[in-house]
């Protein structure tokens, strides 16, 4: 019944992503049709939140819940012989893309455990529509899905995404329950010099997509020592809507202001700034560089940088690196787990205790 519920709503989602006016699934049109709207709306409680990025984070759910993934998942967790518990997962969501949560909650329900839910004031409005719409096409799913909007409640375990700040908090505060707790994390990309156009056009989604707001966005790229940064800023250039969104463009005015104030150098095509630095986490509208002498110095370093690395792109893979391809940090699978903690694991770990 769950993957057919949660197929269900990856066929609202695929159409909800596109111009289509309706589904194969005739009864599904009414969903469809408010999460067409939701998608316009957003933007209104949320001005990072546009209406393409919500609908791409639709259409990238939409490819995690087709059917044969949905099988797959159920048969490597052997969740058929798995029944309702009554153990309740708190879960503290981040807010920073559009259903950010999905694949928690996701996990929460196909591993038989209660769901509590803290849903970040960010996404409270997608957060709250998947969950209506879910229990609508599932019933049985209505008192295993508690809001908490207000005092906290019991549960049982905990997970929870933050900021290392917010994490350390988290840790001291739920220390002696099960928890999976999320930091910081950040996405380079490694260019070789030997890209295509295609492949910069690929990267360039990596780097632009939710403005950068992911863990999963592109915020630094290594380059060989001899690359010329023209290159890269031609490719791009076709991303300059990006400076459209005032708080991106505030981001990046308030970021071009220190630089200067500060004498730092960088390089500027009005919409990013692309600076050699270090650090790994750039702010919004930078985007950090560092050059490399060789690949294996380089697949080195990442592997020292692996705890604060959520993906690694590049065009073709490293030796005993976890790779993504170019475009597909944004996309990832149903078993492509946040800081590489298989989450039902944990869950049904829980369920055996």
């Amino acid at each position: 019944m769950l993957t057919t519920t949660f197929n269900q709503l990856g066929e609202i989602f695929r159409v909800a992503s596109t111009d289509a006016n309706d589904s194969t699934d005739s009864k599904l049109n009414t969903y469809i049709e408010k999460f067409k709207y939701l998608a316009g709306y957003c933007q209104h409680t949320n001005g990072w939140f546009t209406p393409e990025f919500v609908k791409m984070q639709y259409s990238s759910l939409a490819n995690m819940l087709q059917h044969n993934s949905l099988e797959e998942f159920s048969n490597r967790y052997n969740l058929k012989n798995i029944g309702f518990k009554d153990v309740v997962v708190k879960l503290i969501p981040a807010g920073n893309i559009p259903l950010v949560c999905f694949h928690d909650i996701f996990c929460i329900l196909a591993s038989g455990c209660k769901l509590l839910i803290k849903p970040s004031s960010k996404d409270k409005v997608l957060t709250l529509a998947v969950l209506e719409t879910i229990t609508s096409l599932m019933p049985a799913l209505k008192e295993r899905i508690t809001i908490e909007d207000g005092k906290p409640m019991p549960f049982d375990a905990i997970i929870a995404t933050g900021s290392n700040n917010s994490s350390r908090y988290f840790d001291y505060y739920f220390a002696k329950y099960p928890h999976i707790i999320r930091r910081n994390r950040n996405s380079v990309a490694v260019v070789t010099g030997q890209e295509t156009a295609n492949d910069y056009a690929m990267l360039a989604n990596d780097i632009f997509s939710y403005y950068g707001l992911g863990c999963r966005s592109v915020s630094k790229i290594y380059v060989p020592n001899n690359y010329n940064y023209d290159t890269l800023f031609s490719q791009i250039i076709h991303k300059c809507e990006v400076g459209h969104n005032p708080k991106y463009s505030d981001n990046y005015v308030y970021n071009k202001a220190i630089y200067l104030m500060n004498g730092d150098k960088f390089l500027d095509n009005n919409f990013l700034i692309v600076k050699e630095d270090q650090s790994i986490n750039s702010p919004i509208g930078v985007l950090f560089a560092e050059r490399y002498s060789s690949i294996d110095e380089l697949t080195d370093k990442l592997r020292t940088l692996s705890e604060s690395l959520q993906c690694v792109v590049c065009r073709t893979p490293l030796q005993g690196i976890n790779t993504v391809r170019l475009g597909m940090a944004q996309n990832p699978g149903i078993f492509d787990y946040a800081d590489g903690i298989d989450t039902m694991q944990f869950l049904i770990k829980l369920q055996r205790q």
